[in-house]
Parts: structure tokens; C-alpha cells; sequence
């Protein structure tokens, strides 16, 4: 496939919320530089810019980002906003709040509800936005969020947010936030190799919720990025097709379900569209189950 072919729309659409994306998205937070942040070299302005028109052109409507990502030379909202306003109408911009960092990169205490305000107004002024498409609440360890997601209802009452999520959350989180709004998604760490959520998974399919894994070609090397040696399983299948290791996992993480979307991220151009082919790639029912064995024996 030439990259003049390859389309995110090759992927299949899903709703979130009343906002129709395709199911391969573009992740921000690898535009500043490491997944550290604040940690090793970004790619150049220019090079980050180029990524971010190159993935709308190729159809992906969807982009996940937040303020806490910056490096000390990069803010993946700014470059957003340098690289793509004035917007698409059909763009769909996620960002998450809850974490902090101060000014010098180091990790802050987490925002009480009554801070969740200035962190959505941040984004706002950061993106160029009268609105946030999509906003959610990345939970750091607390057991209930019902104080959290009711602070970011009221965010939505106001016109500000348009629709909700959860990130990092279990089921139950899930539960208590739907008391209170409606959630559209849910973003957790899932992979081949990282595939102990599926109670989340199954729940967000049976509330008709978009479920948006992250890491999914990391793998093991989390923040680090795809620095582990790869599975002699998804080497396998790769061969077989004639095509990278990290569209077999992504190609797998789309076909856990139609509610499922990917959120890769890159600021190469080559592996950007690498990353959006894999949404034409189709597995077989021998070759998925190949793939589950991994995360059963736990590797």
C-alpha cells in the first residue's frame, strides 16, 4: 500500500459522544520529545508541525493530547494549535486533565476538583478553543471520582466540555461517573502484551463506550517507548504480511472491537503512516489467537 492510499478511514468510524471519528486516531504526547516529557531530545518544530497536517491529510480526525505534555523546548497544545487552526470542522481534539506539573517538568500534586476549571481553561487558551470536544479525567490512584467528574458535569452544564471520559479508572470508576454525566470513552493501558483489562473493555462495549487504549506499541516499554525486544509471535505475523510489528499491534488492538479506537503517536512522518495503514490490516481468527497467547502466559 503507498502511503498515497493509505487512509485512517480504512479503519471503520465510532461515535464519541455525537462526534463521528475514524478508529485510528493520533496521539500528541511523543510531538515534545520522550514520553519522560521532560526528558531527552524532541524532534525538530518543524518536523512535529509536518506530522500533525500529514495525519489530517491521511484522514485522522481525532487527536489526544494535554497541557502536562511539554518538554522544556515543546507543548504538544501548541504545536496543535500552530500546525491546525484555524480547525477542520470535522477534527475532534481530546485532552485529559487531573495530573500536574510545575514550570521546571516535575510532577505536581494532582488538581482537587475546585483546580479542574483553570486546568480546562488552560487547554482552552493553548488550543485556540471556545470549547474542549473532549475532556477526560486521568484518575491518580483515588478510589472515588464522583467529587472529580462532578466538578468537570458542571465544566460541560457551562458550554466549556462537550463530552466526558475516565482514564486510567476500573469498573467501578466507570459506574460512578455515569451517575453523574454520560462518559463516551475510556482510556487505559492495553496492548497485546498489557491485556489484563478486558473487564473494561467488555464494559465499555455492552454501554456502547469507545474504549481508547494507550501503549499499545509500546508494550512493555511503557513510557520509554518501543524499546523492548518483540515478541517472536508478532514477528511472526508480521512476516506474513509483509509489514511492521507495530501495525500487527495495532491492527489487533482495533480488532478487539468495534468500539475500540488507537491513538498512536509519532512525530516520523514514515511511521505516521505506517501507523494509519494498520487500519486496513486484517488478522485472522488463527493469527489473533496467536497473538492472545502472549498476554496469557504473561509476557
Amino acid at each position: 500500500m503507498t502511503s498515497q492510499t493509505v487512509s485512517a478511514a480504512a479503519a471503520g468510524t465510532w461515535m464519541l459522544g455525537d462526534l463521528k471519528v475514524n478508529r485510528i486516531g493520533f496521539g500528541a504526547m511523543r510531538l515534545t520529545g520522550s514520553a519522560a516529557f521532560h526528558q531527552g531530545t524532541p524532534r525538530g518544530r518543524s518536523q512535529a508541525l509536518g506530522a500533525l497536517r500529514r495525519a489530517v491529510e491521511l484522514g485522522v480526525n481525532h487527536i489526544d493530547t494535554a497541557a502536562f505534555y511539554f518538554s522544556r523546548l515543546r507543548s504538544a497544545n501548541e504545536l496543535i494549535n500552530s500546525a491546525l487552526a484555524p480547525y477542520p470542522d470535522d477534527l475532534v481534539i481530546a485532552t485529559k486533565v487531573g495530573p500536574a506539573r510545575d514550570a521546571s517538568g516535575e510532577w505536581a500534586t494532582s488538581a482537587r476538583p475546585d483546580q479542574l476549571r483553570g486546568q480546562v481553561e488552560e487547554n482552552l487558551r493553548q488550543l485556540g478553543r471556545d470549547h474542549l470536544d473532549l475532556v477526560n479525567l486521568r484518575l491518580m490512584g483515588q478510589d472515588s471520582i464522583s467529587e472529580h467528574f462532578g466538578a468537570l458535569a458542571e465544566l460541560r452544564d457551562a458550554g466549556l466540555v462537550r463530552n466526558l471520559g475516565i482514564s486510567v479508572a476500573r469498573p467501578e470508576h466507570l459506574a460512578q461517573a455515569q451517575e453523574i454525566a454520560p462518559v463516551v470513552c475510556v482510556q487505559n493501558r492495553y496492548g497485546i502484551d498489557a491485556s489484563g483489562g478486558k473487564d473494561m473493555l467488555r464494559a465499555c462495549a455492552e454501554n456502547g463506550i469507545a474504549f481508547v487504549p494507550f501503549f499499545s506499541i509500546a508494550g512493555q516499554g511503557r513510557e520509554s517507548g518501543a524499546v523492548r525486544a518483540e515478541h517472536d509471535e508478532v514477528q511472526a505475523v508480521a512476516r506474513v504480511h509483509g509489514v511492521s510489528t507495530a501495525q500487527v499491534r495495532l491492527a489487533w488492538i482495533l480488532q478487539q472491537g468495534a468500539h475500540v479506537l488507537a491513538i498512536p503517536g509519532t512525530g516520523n512522518p514514515e511511521h505516521l503512516v505506517d501507523n494509519v495503514a494498520a487500519g486496513a490490516l486484517r488478522l485472522t481468527a488463527d493469527e489473533l489467537q496467536l497473538l492472545d497467547s502472549i498476554g496469557r502466559l504473561g509476557s
